[in-house]
């Protein structure tokens, strides 16, 4: 028989239950209780059974992560801090990866006892949060959400985004512009995109649709996108892409097509991810603050599954900024 709670009890001189409230540091125990079952735990070398404190708290202690798109270079610069910040909150992490929503049967999130959920890459048309909504599953949006009114989500201010580039593109002479956005059902993918279409109108410039291309976030459709953006007359001198990998393809096309960047094309990404200041790539971008995204995530995910939220939803917004390198210059 291996060492269990009662022993430890009887070595400090309390009931069972409050080696299980000290071990919590539940703090209707006081600390120099804490302190006599923490010594007497120590002593036995007994470890807390985590089935055990699930039986009789109801509460698991694991939080699940859904990416769809772990190739995605974004995703491990929000993961991690994600992961730092759950543990700092008592909280384990456990990434669920599929390759879409709809692959994620709610069962299966519940079959693994889990307080939470964080969606990271929810489309708009996606089913899965209300199935959790149904079955009373907290959950969170990251980076994506759905758009709707009682999202309880932790995104970026994409339109402020896309308006600051558009400001900039404008400033620098650029009348000929194109984009590489994400896909019509993400929010990110919309949300910049029309960022960036009001401030080019508000200053008299169009975005015509075959200078458009809408995709996956990912390097293959920048890379894709560009020559027949190029075949456009006039052939634009400005792209924006939905994303810093995007960007990235993009970059990569116009190096294959013999297109010199910033003199002949500007290209602009949106994440600033850390490879976009690397020399080879100098990638002019958007910031934000990927680990308060995902930080301020955490936190809003332990507040829901500890009912300390408004019910109506709660948004957090992060700001965004202007970030300019080697891939932008004056049009000719």
């Amino acid at each position: 028989m291996g060492i269990t709670s009662h022993d430890v009890a009887r070595l400090a001189g309390v009931s069972q239950p409050t080696v299980s409230r000290a071990l919590r540091d539940d703090p209707r125990v006081s600390e120099a209780t804490r302190e006599k079952v923490r010594r007497a735990a120590q002593a036995l070398n007994y470890v807390p059974s985590e089935a055990g404190r699930t039986l009789s708290t109801r509460a698991t202690r694991r939080v699940g992560v859904i990416v769809t798109d772990l190739t995605n270079p974004f995703y491990p610069h929000v993961i991690a801090p994600l992961h730092d910040e759950l543990s700092g909150l008592g909280y384990r992490m456990m990434l669920i990866t599929e390759r879409s929503d709809e692959a994620v049967a709610e069962e299966k999130l519940l079959d693994q006892s889990m307080d939470g959920v964080v969606l990271a890459t929810a489309t708009t048309d996606s089913r899965l949060p209300a199935q959790l909504e149904r079955r009373g599953m907290p959950y969170v949006f990251l980076n994506r959400d759905t758009g709707r009114a009682g999202d309880f989500a932790s995104v970026v201010d994409n339109e402020g985004g896309g308006r600051l580039v558009a400001r900039e593109l404008v400033a620098l002479g650029h009348r000929h512009v194109a984009g590489v956005f994400g896909a019509a059902n993400t929010t990110t993918g919309r949300e910049r995109e029309l960022g960036f279409r009001l401030a080019l109108a508000e200053a008299g410039v169009g975005l015509a649709e075959d200078r458009v291309v809408r995709g996956a976030f990912e390097y293959d459709t920048g890379y894709r996108a560009l020559p027949a953006l190029l075949a456009a007359d006039p052939a634009p001198t400005a792209v924006f892409c939905g994303n810093d990998v995007v960007a990235i393809g993009v970059l990569n096309a116009a190096l294959a097509a013999g297109v010199k960047v910033p003199d002949d094309l500007t290209v602009v990404g949106f994440d600033d991810l850390p490879m976009a200041a690397w020399e080879v790539f100098r990638l002019t971008t958007v910031r934000h603050d990927l680990g308060e995204l995902s930080r301020q995530a955490a936190r809003l995910l332990v507040r829901r599954i500890a009912g300390e939220v408004d019910p109506g939803g709660e948004r957090l917004v992060l700001p965004t900024e202007f970030v300019p390198r080697a891939t932008h210059a004056r049009a000719h």
